[in-house]
């Protein structure tokens, strides 16, 4: 299922893009998209009822104008890992870790996959990344093997882990001042879950800046898979249904290339799609 919130910032309903590309209202089967839904067998294997019946209320946009928000309601915490494709390591001139390298972003710093990404102040060199985000499903804790990570996996969505690298790499301390900056983590369009997506490590990941190609790669580049991430995770930390991992980025991105570096500024558009999983635009402005 494909399955997505639409509406204002902050009262967005639930809703299901069906086999034909229709939008139906979830909102009298369920109160939101969110981990307590994820986590209910019984109430999922009903919107997919539903669904498959063809009978639920179609939401009308004709004119285009609503606004999608994150697929995902409640976020519990957002886990990121670092340096995770060969290709985007070498770029940066880093050694291939040993083990994930593990960071935070902050639940507040998602917003929806076409809202407005805000060029901190002060800033001059924030950055793009296309990611693959995993959504969890059941509660995964010291789990024992990258297939019983992947059974943990709800969903999967297009994250955009903007990044200001100034901030991450030469101000000191760990990476979450560079990460956390309001409006840094556009998700979704949609929420499309597990059983839509049979092989997370064959997905290819695109993004463009003002129209022009910057990366183009694969999750078959991935030093830790999908599977082996939730597993490593889960050793450190609880993992529960509504929590998402951001799981790095390929080749590309502002900071590995030639001077001068081509970093991102207001009145920039940001384009960005990961295969199967939906497309976002950002326009970029001023804080």
């Amino acid at each position: 299922m494909k399955l997505l919130r639409v509406g204002t910032a902050g009262a967005e309903r639930p809703a299901l893009l069906d086999q034909d590309g229709t939008l139906r209202d979830l909102s009298g089967l369920v109160t939101d998209i969110d981990g307590d839904l994820l986590a209910d067998e019984a109430a999922l294997g009903r919107v997919r009822a539903e669904a498959a019946g063809g009978e639920l209320p179609v939401i009308d946009d004709a004119a285009g104008t609503l606004r999608v928000g994150p697929p995902l309601g409640r976020i519990g915490k957002i886990v990121c890992i670092g340096l995770n494709y060969h290709d985007h390591a070498a770029e940066t001139g880093a050694a291939i870790p040993a083990e994930p390298i593990i960071f935070f972003k902050a639940p507040d710093t998602v917003v929806g996959p076409d809202d407005t990404v805000l060029v901190p102040r002060g800033s001059t060199k924030t950055d793009w990344e296309v990611e693959l985000a995993v959504v969890i499903g059941r509660t995964a804790r010291y789990l024992d093997s990258a297939e019983d990570g992947l059974a943990h996996v709800a969903g999967y969505a297009v994250a955009h882990d903007v990044s200001e690298r100034e901030f991450q790499i030469e101000r000191g301390g760990t990476w979450d001042k560079g990460k956390n900056c309001e409006t840094f983590n556009p998700l979704g369009p949609w929420l499309v879950t597990a059983d839509e997506v049979p092989d997370p490590q064959a997905l290819g990941l695109k993004l463009w800046v003002n129209g022009e190609l910057k990366q183009d790669g694969t999750t078959a580049e991935q030093i830790f898979s999908v599977g082996e991430v939730v597993r490593y995770v889960s050793q450190f930390m609880t993992l529960y249904p509504g929590d998402v991992i951001n799981t790095g980025t390929p080749a590309g991105v502002a900071m590995g290339q030639a001077e001068p570096k081509p970093y991102l500024r207001s009145g920039d558009v940001v384009e960005l799609e990961v295969e199967g999983l939906g497309r976002q635009r950002q326009e970029l402005k001023d804080a």
